[in-house]
């Protein structure tokens, strides 16, 4: 399962069993300065049976991590604890415009086209798809108890 985490919005995508699709699950929303859901993403981890986690990292133009980057760092660091499941990280640099490009090409109404939550689900699965696409990166881990 990855996720796309951003400062209102969490877009949620899944891979099929055999690691060969990445497909747009959900967006989750989060009031700004707000925890993350952490209920329901315990619940579509439980759900879907999710045995790794996928974060997207948000990167400058240069590669180089930002404040920003040290937030969803440490968003993963706390799903990885409360998961119990590796947590890898994937540079989701131009990720939403490729997720805007793929909507507005669906043949949606204008509406659905524009629609953030949808828009935020497919960059998880721009996130997913290049981390399928790669050898394994390393991983957070939890911390043992």
């Amino acid at each position: 399962m990855a996720l796309d985490y951003g400062a209102r919005r969490i877009g949620v995508a899944l891979s099929d069993p055999t690691r060969t699709i990445a497909s747009p699950l959900t967006t989750l929303v989060r009031r700004a300065g707000k925890r993350p859901p952490w209920a329901e993403i315990a619940r579509l981890i439980e759900q879907h049976e999710v045995a790794e986690l996928v974060v997207g990292l948000p990167l400058d133009l240069k590669g180089n991590e930002g404040e920003w980057a040290a937030e969803v760092r440490g968003f993963g660091d706390q799903l990885a604890r409360r998961s119990g499941l590796p947590v890898h990280w994937v540079d989701e640099r131009f990720t939403s415009i490729q997720a805007e490009e793929t909507v507005r090409g669906m043949g949606l109404k204008r509406s659905q086209r524009e629609d953030k939550a949808r828009i935020d689900s497919t960059a998880a699965a721009y996130i997913l798809r290049a981390f399928l696409d790669t050898p394994t990166p390393p991983a957070t881990t939890p911390d043992e108890p």
